[in-house]
């Protein structure tokens, strides 16, 4: 292939080129490199233009008002603004929030903390294949549930939850449903004028913008308040203080206009590419995929090998990457706690590969990863010379 094949665009994505140049534009001394808070010359009022232009662009994908989008350093700072936040509003001190075992630890250790704090959590346990039901959610909740926090998409399987089922049994109940979006934001739809949730978290490296930029959507008509976890200058609406980074808001913005040009079209042929990757390496012997089958987002494959470590095949294949996980978990050397959540052993979740492709993948790219994995887990099983694997199921 000439160069390393990169199938982990489920952890970081590279910056499209076109973003960049948007970005370049908003730097150095010809640039606009304004304070957008600074009203008081030019340079800050057109820094405040592009800001607002870069809102609007966030807004649009999403289909909600542009007044409904808070700048944040990314998904895990919006998730902790709004578990953390929404927990301390109003001087609250105690009370009940519901989230899934499932989901990204920036979600989890919030959720933690507050557990510590005398806060009650309770975590759904998912099916095997991966989603929470309505009657699920609609039975944890009591009279002092104060926040629903589900993620779109699962970080390591891609699986999809039913965020219009969940939102509607959330909101005959009063309470706010909350939505990691990461995952999901710029890949699939998210319609905001119809889906019922409250509160987005969005990340701009998860869709071709850079590390270190972020939204939160936070619906007006909700009428909630978060306490800060910031405070200073009051930007924001008073939720998030701090300079806003122009270049880094202006890049999401037009990473998630690009995103939203081409939604379908480009959800359509990523699909087609895992598909292509799936139907390569299932007839590996002792193969198992982790999540439903359709319920995923069109680019995250995640299967175990069984009888191999999966660090043990990343290592074979360093002309390959993917990951054992999350990006902020793969390195921890413990077993997916998403997975074992989905009930696979011990074993199964340690040999779990996450392969995720994106806009940059290519056909010849997904068969070559076929052949380097088709060959590793066969060198690799024959090196443990262990028992025989079985089929899956």
């Amino acid at each position: 292939m000439g160069r390393p094949i990169y199938l982990d665009y489920a952890a970081t994505t590279p910056v499209d080129p076109r973003v960049a140049e948007v970005m370049a534009g908003h730097l150095g001394p010809q640039g606009v490199f304004g304070n957008p808070s600074s009203r008081s010359h030019l340079y800050g009022r057109r820094a405040e233009a592009a800001v607002e232009r870069a809102r609007a662009q966030v807004a649009a994908l999403l289909n909600c008002d542009a007044g409904e989008i808070l700048w944040t350093s990314g998904a895990t700072e919006s998730n902790n603004l709004v578990i953390k936040g929404l927990a301390r509003a109003g001087g609250r001190r105690e009370g009940h929030l519901v989230t899934c075992a499932t989901e990204h630890r920036a979600v989890l250790e919030p959720c933690r903390g507050l557990e510590r704090q005398g806060y009650r959590v309770t975590y759904l346990a998912p099916a095997s294949d991966g989603t929470v039901s309505a009657r699920q959610l609609e039975q944890a909740l009591t009279s002092d549930t104060f926040l629903v926090s589900i993620a779109q998409v699962n970080s390591e399987t891609g699986v999809t939850q039913d965020l219009d089922a969940l939102g509607a049994v959330a909101r005959a109940h009063g309470v706010p449903l909350h939505s990691d979006a990461a995952q999901g934001v710029g890949k699939l739809p998210l319609d905001l004028s119809r889906v019922p949730v409250d509160l987005v978290s969005i990340s701009a490296h998860k869709v071709y913008g850079p590390k270190g930029a972020g939204a939160l959507y936070l619906r007006s008509a909700s009428g909630l308040s978060l306490e800060p976890l910031i405070h200073g200058g009051g930007q924001e609406r008073g939720m998030r203080s701090g300079t806003v980074a122009t270049h880094q808001v202006v890049g999401l913005g037009e990473a998630l206009r690009l995103a939203g040009a081409d939604l379908l079209a480009e959800a359509e042929r990523v699909r087609d590419l895992r598909g292509r990757l799936w139907r390569g390496i299932a007839e590996v012997p002792g193969v198992w995929l982790n999540g439903d089958a359709a319920l995923r987002a069109p680019g995250i494959l995640n299967v175990s090998f069984e009888g191999i470590e999966a660090e043990a095949l990343i290592t074979a294949v360093p002309d390959l990457a993917v990951s054992s996980g999350s990006a902020c978990s793969s390195g921890s050397g413990e077993a997916s706690h998403v997975l074992r959540a989905l009930g696979r052993s011990e074993a199964l979740a340690r040999a779990a590969i996450r392969y995720s492709l994106g806009r940059f993948t290519t056909a010849a790219e997904v068969d070559e990863a076929i052949r380097l994995t088709v060959e590793n887990v066969a060198r690799l099983r024959a090196r443990a010379a262990g028992a025989p694997v079985r089929a899956a199921p």
